[in-house]
């Protein structure tokens, strides 16, 4: 129907704005306020840069379609975005495993701060986040396209996933490629379990502080990080690992909107409202822009 069509786009459309806008502004902010340019923030800013890139992996081709009422997609431009969104959803959990041991260090260890975060480790931690996605969505897709479809080319998904891809293979090769899957929920959940450890030491660390003012800056520092991790891995957990009995196109399709799009777009949300120093430095960098119109 040409209403749901534009009722689509339009939904769409405005999720991606509000993702560009947020995290632009998050992204601008970090890189214009040098108060801003400490360990924390320089992960933040990479962790706003792949929010960007997983939503403009995903949804652009989508409003296009909705648009211009097509439905197709050429074989490499699914490769791409297949490639795409797998090495910037395994940037991003890595990235949050980074954050999460910036956060203990800072915690649980001050004193050495800035001997174990200084610039160079940063760099080299980012850079190995991004390296990991990258080399994890090379197997991934070098895998998925080398099986043979069997069950036509019709991808039930506004947009090309593994999983959706697989159920058009031959079973034969669709257990391969399950196999290298589970490698891959299997490193997710490794890093989930180590998130899991640095909260459990640095919530142990923040009991003992004596004042209550320390105890609410750590725990300014940690929630936002804490909700952005949960929402990404339920989304994410749910959108592979749920039962069969629950697969429906109606639901598959929710959720894969919930783990591709709603986090890109609430991540900076989330940040701005816990963290005072981000949210000074978005103030100013939005009356500079006012000021500068007026």
């Amino acid at each position: 129907m040409r209403e749901l069509q534009l009722l689509h786009f339009s939904f769409f459309l405005s999720i991606y704005l509000a993702a560009l806008l947020g995290n632009g502004l998050v992204i601008t902010a970090i890189a214009c306020d040098h108060r801003l340019h400490t360990p924390m923030y320089f992960f933040l800013l990479n962790l706003s840069l792949l929010d960007l890139g997983i939503i403009s992996t995903t949804v652009p081709k989508s409003m296009a379609n909705s648009l211009w009422d097509t439905r197709a997609i050429s074989y490499s431009g699914c490769g791409a975005r297949v490639f795409l969104l797998v090495f910037l959803l395994g940037g991003e959990c890595s990235l949050l495993t980074v954050m999460a041991y910036d956060h203990y260090v800072a915690i649980c260890r001050p004193l050495h701060y800035g001997t174990l975060m200084g610039r160079r480790t940063c760099v080299k931690m980012a850079a190995a986040a991004w390296a990991s996605g990258f080399i994890n969505a090379l197997l991934q897709t070098a895998n998925t396209f080398s099986i043979p479809l069997c069950q036509g080319n019709t991808v039930d998904q506004f947009f090309c996933e593994i999983p959706q891809i697989l159920k058009l293979s031959c079973s034969g090769f669709y257990l391969r490629e399950s196999g290298l899957l589970l490698i891959s929920l299997c490193l997710v959940f490794g890093c989930f379990v180590f998130i899991v450890l640095s909260y459990l030491q640095i919530f142990t660390a923040v009991q003992r502080i004596s004042s209550e003012q320390g105890r609410h800056k750590a725990f300014s520092m940690c929630l936002p990080h804490l909700a952005v991790v949960s929402l990404f891995v339920s989304t994410g957990l749910f959108a592979y690992v749920k039962p069969p009995f629950l697969s429906s196109p109606a639901l598959d399709l929710v959720v894969a909107v919930l783990y591709s799009m709603v986090p890109t777009a609430v991540n900076p949300l989330i940040y701005s409202m816990r963290n005072k120093e981000l949210k000074d430095a978005l103030m100013k960098l939005i009356q500079q822009v006012l000021g500068q119109q007026q």
